[in-house]
């Protein structure tokens, strides 16, 4: 195998106690494997090579203490480089780094960082200053730290923002679709109610058409049947008893009482009786009157002569 992938070299031979040196080895990618085989080796010196870059299982080496990754050409570190928790000694000099990732910030037990020859975003290389000395790479690690948590935090909010501005954004899209969705329900029932509405004036339409073609019909059987009856020859109209018909009547009948009475009392043995006798006093009484007034009468139309 090549030398440049590490897997030609003999790992254990390049440990020394706990300190593994692969410097100077003209490698181009990392041994990663190899390297988890071997956790007792907690400093590991990978300077001088042709590092471009790191795999993400790097990451996973997270027995490293102190790492030394200077004069390669490592152009980013990988994003979860935060994991390496144990880290406290980082030399990262003469590479081609424009930032850092943000899980940076995690590394809690960092105290030594060296980014110098590193062409560094013009904030974070004034955050990281110049490291001339042991104390100003101290100084580097905390400053670096802070930076990156403040970098960390600023994320985090902005991504709270997002995911409320997105659940903002749900509420308010849930909030349409439910004034949508009622709406729709309310047009849905205006509507049945305008479909009830129509049936019921077309059944009132059709009850009235039924109505009058009954009372038509009627109307021409009416018509149809009376020719048949002014056929028929006129009855002589009914005259109605009147009142002074039952008087006459009765003055008929009272009339014919007493003529019976005079016959019975002129004619027949009761006329000695003494209501006879009365009654036929009066009569003669009554016809000697009515000669009287015919005497009258003929005097006075003999003096209207003269």
């Amino acid at each position: 195998m090549s030398r440049g992938s590490g897997k030609g070299l003999s790992l254990k031979d390049k440990l020394d106690g706990n300190e593994l040196d692969l410097s100077l080895c003209d490698l181009n990618e990392v041994p990663v494997r190899e390297l988890a085989a071997l956790p007792k080796a907690t400093v590991l010196d990978l300077s001088c090579n042709n590092l471009i870059s790191l795999p993400s299982d790097f990451c996973g080496l997270m027995h490293l203490v102190k790492l030394d990754l200077s004069k390669n050409r490592l152009q980013q570190l990988p994003l979860d480089f935060g994991r390496l928790v144990n880290l406290q000694h980082l030399d990262l000099l003469n590479n081609r780094l424009v930032t850092l990732p943000v899980s940076f910030a995690q590394l809690k037990n960092l105290k030594w960082l060296d980014l110098k020859d590193n062409p560094l975003d013009p904030v974070l290389a004034k955050v990281a200053g110049d490291c001339l000395d042991e104390k100003q790479c101290k100084q580097a690690a905390v400053k670096v730290l802070q930076h990156m948590k403040a970098i960390q935090s600023e994320q985090d909010q902005q991504r709270q923002r997002k995911l409320q501005a997105e659940r903002e954004m749900e509420k308010k899209r849930e909030a349409e679709q439910r004034a949508k969705e009622a709406l729709e329900r309310e047009l849905r029932k205006r509507e049945k109610a305008e479909e009830k509405e129509r049936r019921r004036r077309e059944y009132d339409a059709q009850k009235a058409a039924k109505q009058e073609m009954e009372k038509k019909t009627k109307k021409e059987t009416v018509h149809t049947r009376k020719p048949a009856s002014s056929s028929r020859p006129p009855q002589p109209p009914r005259h109605k008893p009147s009142w002074s018909r039952s008087v006459l009547r009765v003055l008929l009948f009272v009339l014919f009482c007493i003529l019976c009475t005079l016959a019975a009392c002129k004619l027949t043995e009761l006329q000695h009786q003494p209501l006879c006798v009365s009654v036929n006093t009066l009569y003669e009484d009554v016809v000697a009157a009515l000669q009287n007034h015919k005497t009258l009468q003929n005097m006075l139309q003999h003096n209207s002569h003269q």
